[in-house]
């Protein structure tokens, strides 16, 4: 009885600690991306399906704003464990983060609400890449949200991974006008924040 009550405090804290349905749907989502075909062709698009369901939902019943932040790294992880991009990056010893994303809402999805996301990655420079996602409803096609994020490879380059994957050199596609716009902001806001520290640290100084 003792242990059954331990136990269950043990998972009960574990819950609240941590976020573990996640762990296990991302889990999962590489699992069953692993046993899919490999998607050879490292541009094309890659659909990912889900429904809205009440725990995603917010005040007003439709899908919560961090909710399609989750369903898109759901989406990220099929896609570059089929496309072989996650396995490239950990052979050359490397990481992948992270480091910036913009989202636009174009229409609510609602409760038991089908969409897909559909990735594809778009280019890439000498630190990430760009990737596009968009959530799609089925029933009449529609862009109900479009995520632009970048990812970073930490301990090597966007080049060599792809050259790891494809057995060659390949040059990264032209930059679309949205994301060349989006890479400028990036950095202008850099620049801004690196020039508010200097100017913080600086009156530390004194």
């Amino acid at each position: 009885m003792l242990f059954l009550v331990l136990l269950s405090g043990l998972i009960a804290a574990i819950f609240s600690l941590l976020d573990v349905w996640y762990f296990v749907r991302g889990a999962l989502v590489v699992l069953k991306a692993r046993i899919q075909p490999v998607v050879k062709d490292l541009l094309k698009e890659h659909c990912y399906g889900g429904i809205v369901l009440p725990h995603d939902l917010d005040f007003l019943f439709h899908m919560n704003n961090s909710r399609y932040l989750r369903e898109a790294d759901f989406a990220r992880f099929a896609h570059f464990t089929r496309s072989g991009l996650f396995q490239a990056v950990r052979y050359l010893g490397a990481g992948m983060v992270m480091a910036g994303s913009t989202i636009r809402y174009r229409r609510s999805l609602r409760l038991l609400e089908t969409f897909e996301i559909r990735t594809r990655l778009l280019c890439w420079d000498d630190k990430a890449f760009y990737v596009e996602q968009r959530f799609v409803a089925p029933k009449d096609d529609f862009v109900c949200a479009v995520l632009l994020s970048r990812q970073h490879v930490i301990g090597n380059s966007p080049d060599k991974v792809v050259q790891s994957m494809c057995k060659r050199k390949v040059e990264s596609p032209e930059y679309p006008e949205e994301v060349a716009h989006w890479i400028k902001y990036n950095d202008a806001s850099s620049q801004q924040l690196r020039a508010e520290s200097a100017v913080t640290n600086s009156a530390k100084d004194e």
